[in-house]
């Protein structure tokens, strides 16, 4: 069902139902997660292909051949 076709008080219960669902989860201090989350990027940076890029021979996406016209 879309949301716009609910009425309000089925909107309510999906919305009560969502809370009591988010209230089960356990909270951590934002600057514990953030140090952890900071810590594990670096550690990972060396194997990122974003940040050291593809090998030539490696890379998917690599054009395997071109297209020509005569």
């Amino acid at each position: 069902k879309m949301a716009q076709d609910m009425t309000e008080k089925e909107l309510l219960k999906m919305e009560l139902d969502q809370l009591k669902k988010e209230v089960k989860n356990e909270r951590q201090m934002v600057s514990k997660t953030a140090k952890e989350l900071k810590d594990y990027i670096e550690s990972m940076a060396g194997e990122d292909p974003l940040l050291k890029g593809v090998p030539e021979d490696k890379n998917p996406f690599k054009e395997k051949g071109g297209c020509t016209i005569s």
